[in-house]
């Protein structure tokens, strides 16, 4: 009897995700899984897609984001993600998630900045997770749950300080609670005010809680700047201590005097890696972004200002020219502009390609969804890799390019059954034209979606289209860590 599917991609050139050869063939997708792959002339689906050689692959999965309040918006809120070909993401990084504590006022920067003041409602990761089962989003959903929501909760406004013993118990006892409820891992934002002055020790007293359930560290370092190789040293030995595996957060070697550090860097990762689970997120872009609060202006790092919340009209000018037109200093604008965030022109571009380039790296957008200018990060990552670094520069293969944003992120999170293209995995596809695929976001011009992304599925159902934009499908799920 002839196979027949929901949907048949015909002629597709086919990257599974693994980092292996290309290969030209169809795929059959019944449901939410991949039913066969390879010559399915004999077969015959509900609906066909004739891909003509374009690329199909597995769909992109976003290592790093601020999306907890997104994904509970509706499609509409993660069409910068789904026009990039992302279908899962991993929220609640640098420390911030929406669970388990709810915030009965304005949280500090760079809470704020996530999630707005009316979203912080949640006493549980089961709230949360039911909330996102009962109003599904358009994209899979993998979460973290962040010491510094943790420590409001234990701690109440009184951060400046380490925690005591037992406020340290009381986090990790939150956090064991949500990782049985189903998050993945604990994030941290060490180098974010809130948690600054947590040593190392308040960290593993509430990361041991992933122990038993072998979940994740992942962290924003205490310093991506002078101090960066003691950050990885601290990092290490936290993972170490608590006998979990460790991701990096968007990896970086931050301001002028550290450009070109990254050798120093990675060699430093990679010789943790010969002992402990260690992996890394990057973004493609040679800006950083977040709270205009995080670091002191310089006159030498360019900053534009991307939101503010009492001059909103100032958000996507530089700050150097605000201050110039206030008739004020770099440091006093910043602060007439608070609460706001910025774009930091800090880094390197050898830099950045070097430790993209690195097999342990996987990719991350790090966007700021909430801001009124964001940087083009959020819209423009996954193609950039694809266009820019890959094709354009050759800086490595598209099957190593959708390696480090499918294959390689499903097995650092523990994704089961996602990241590639075989049969039994799920149906989160992405088919995109490899010669045109490029970002056309930009510093200016944020919010605008890729070229070259055809169609995207998530579960088996069509979550965009060029045409379309994005669909009314929210097909995604709350994903799991599966047992290491």
């Amino acid at each position: 009897m002839a196979l027949r599917c929901d949907l048949i991609i015909r002629d597709a050139t086919l990257v599974d995700g693994s980092g292996g050869p290309r290969r030209r063939g169809d795929l059959g997708v019944t449901g939410d899984r991949i039913v066969a792959m390879g010559d399915l002339g004999g077969a015959s689906g509900d609906r066909e897609v004739l891909a003509a050689g374009r690329v199909l692959a597995p769909g992109f999965i976003d290592a790093h984001t601020h999306d907890d309040q997104m994904v509970l918006c509706g499609p509409a809120c993660m069409l910068c993600k789904t026009s990039q070909g992302v279908t899962s993401v991993v929220v609640g990084n640098c420390g911030i998630s929406l669970s388990p504590v709810p915030m009965a006022t304005r949280p500090p920067a760079p809470l704020d900045q996530v999630c707005a003041p009316e979203w912080w409602v949640f006493d549980s990761f089961a709230a949360y997770a039911d909330r996102l089962a009962r109003e599904p989003s358009s994209v899979n959903t993998l979460a973290l749950i962040g010491h510094m929501s943790l420590r409001l909760g234990a701690m109440g406004a009184a951060l400046d300080r380490p925690a005591t013993d037992r406020e340290a118990a009381a986090m990790r006892r939150q956090l064991a609670q949500a990782l049985a409820e189903g998050a993945a891992g604990f994030s941290t934002g060490l180098f974010y005010a809130p948690s600054r002055h947590a040593p190392t020790d308040e960290v593993i007293a509430v990361a041991e809680a992933l122990r038993a359930q072998r979940g994740l560290y992942v962290t924003h370092m205490r310093d991506e700047a002078d101090g960066v190789l003691d950050s990885i040293a601290e990092t290490l030995g936290i993972g170490a201590a608590a006998g979990v595996p460790v991701v990096i957060s968007h990896h970086k070697c931050a301001m002028p005097e550290n450009h070109g550090r990254s050798r120093e860097t990675l060699a430093m990762i990679e010789a943790g890696a010969a002992r402990q689970p260690v992996a890394f997120d990057v973004y493609p872009y040679a800006a950083t972004s977040t709270s205009l609060a995080a670091r002191r202006p310089r006159p030498d790092v360019p900053v534009q200002v991307a939101a503010s919340l009492p001059h909103p009209e100032m958000a996507g000018r530089m700050l150097a020219d605000v201050a110039a037109a206030w008739g004020l200093g770099l440091e006093a604008a910043v602060a007439r502009l608070l609460p706001a965030s910025g774009i930091f022109h800090s880094m390197a571009e050898e830099d950045v390609q070097r430790i993209m380039a690195h097999p342990l790296a996987m990719i991350g957008s790090d966007g700021g969804p909430l801001a009124e200018q964001p940087h083009p990060r959020l819209w423009g990552s996954f193609p950039r890799v694809l266009g820019h670094y890959s094709r354009d520069l050759g800086l490595f293969s598209l099957e190593a390019a959708v390696h480090k944003m499918t294959g390689r992120p499903a097995a650092v999170f523990g994704l089961a059954d996602r990241g590639m293209l075989r049969p039994g995995a799920f149906a989160d596809l992405v088919l995109f034209d490899q010669a045109t695929v490029r970002d056309r976001a930009t510093f200016a011009e944020p919010r605008q979606a890729a070229a070259g992304i055809h169609e995207v599925w998530v579960n088996g159902q069509t979550a965009y289209t060029p045409a379309a934009g994005a669909t009314a499908a929210r097909s995604g799920r709350l994903l799991r860590r599966a047992p290491a």
